[in-house]
């Protein structure tokens, strides 16, 4: 998908490229608003989900949070999310760790599976260290 500049959909990417918090639609725009005051959420979203389609950003679905997240890390990768503060972390796990659990899930399953997708939930350090003081 070939996509025409804007200096707003560049301005989405390069908040995105400067963050590991995997941001909502909402932050971003709070954030680009400051730098562009007339853009509207509604642009945010439409750039947000153009950069999803190319793949030039991931977008998270986590069933946990209710809300979508974004990322600029595109690689294969796994996530935490802390059932306190809602904070969505990178986990440094290999990406084959759990290859196995698509030839497992194939057994027995008349269909093709190609991926799955997984996150892990509990708490994080932060809300770990709150609660114990």
């Amino acid at each position: 998908m070939t996509m025409k500049y804007s200096r707003q959909r560049a301005a989405i990417l390069s908040y995105l490229q400067s963050r590991k918090d995997h941001p909502t639609a909402e932050s971003i725009y709070l954030s680009v608003k400051e730098e562009f005051p007339n853009i509207s959420l509604g642009t945010v979203y439409r750039n947000l989900n153009q950069l999803a389609e190319a793949g030039m950003i991931a977008k998270h679905s986590f069933g946990a949070l209710g809300i979508d997240r974004f990322d600029y890390n595109t690689s294969p990768h796994y996530h935490f999310i802390c059932n306190c503060c809602n904070a969505v972390i990178d986990l440094p796990l290999e990406n084959d760790a759990f290859s196995v659990i698509d030839v497992q899930a194939s057994e027995g399953f008349d269909g093709l599976i190609r991926e799955h997708c997984l996150y892990f939930c509990g708490m994080c350090k932060n809300c770990l260290n709150r609660q114990a003081e």
